[in-house]
């Protein structure tokens, strides 16, 4: 933890970028080497529409990221959050606590939430509406899904009481077991129990994009996979089986207009259907 810190505390905006330009150069190399589904598409035209979305995100964050450095000021000069109730500890374990805490508010109950309360879901569908899900669906969130998202990783750090190293790191980790965890690539059944003790697989989170409930509704986790199996959201289900989509939009043609996604938050509202 001697380098991890200081790189994180440091680190430039150029390496963060390679972060995440690496991370779906990388899946999106493997994928095709190993896939799971051998899709019918165009994956560049596919890649088009996702990483659309990917740059609205990242528009969309650029100019609030001024807000986690005063949350996380606000946090620690006033040493509230959880990391500021600890006694002292090794940075290691430090590290790990702050990353548990910001993983479980920032990304599963984020997720979770979404799924739950009916206008939040509808511009999480878009995410769904991918009936090729691969790298880059990792990134394909409504810009209005952004700022819910980025409002949830507010919540985090302050409840985290995490300095912007600890945040840096989560948002690099983020990215990559995004990436990762939504490739077309499925990984042999031992290599994935032993994974998956820990952190969220493609073969884990492939099930959640399956197009019905309950599996819709299932596997919420990003980076640990703790949370869906402590708190009763864990579901398996046969990897040839999956279906992606979502059966509320089932017109795959129609899923793939960027003008007709940015429309469906203010559309009205279409129950997922129950097995």
């Amino acid at each position: 933890m001697n380098s991890v810190i200081p790189y994180f505390s440091q680190i430039p905006s150029s390496h963060r970028s390679l972060i995440l330009i690496g991370g779906i150069l990388f899946f999106w190399l493997l994928e095709g080497a190993w896939p799971l589904f051998q899709f019918r598409y165009n994956k560049w035209k596919h890649a088009g529409v996702n990483l659309f979305f990917t740059l609205t995100t990242i528009l969309v964050n650029f100019p609030l990221a001024f807000l986690l450095v005063k949350t996380s000021d606000l946090a620690i000069q006033n040493h509230f959050g959880i990391l500021e109730w600890l006694p002292t500890i090794p940075s290691w374990l430090y590290a790990l606590v702050g990353l548990l805490v910001l993983d479980f508010v920032g990304a599963w109950l984020a997720h979770w939430t979404q799924h739950k309360i009916k206008w939040l879901w509808q511009f999480h569908v878009i995410h769904h509406a991918d009936h090729e899900v691969d790298t880059t669906t990792a990134n394909r969130h409504h810009p209005g899904e952004s700022l819910i998202r980025f409002t949830f990783t507010l919540l985090a750090i302050l409840l985290a009481g995490a300095p912007m190293w600890l945040i840096f790191l989560y948002q690099s980790l983020s990215v990559v077991l995004s990436q990762f965890n939504h490739a077309n690539i499925v990984l042999p059944v031992w290599l994935h129990r032993v994974l998956s003790t820990v952190i969220v697989t493609p073969n884990m989170h492939h099930i959640h994009h399956h197009y019905k409930q309950p599996y819709t509704d299932s596997n919420y986790g990003n980076i640990f996979s703790i949370w869906d199996r402590l708190l009763g959201t864990y579901k398996t289900l046969p990897q040839k089986e999956i279906t992606y989509g979502i059966d509320t939009y089932p017109d795959a043609h129609e899923n793939r207009k960027i003008g007709r996604l940015l429309q469906i938050p203010f559309q009205k509202y279409r129950a997922p259907l129950k097995e």
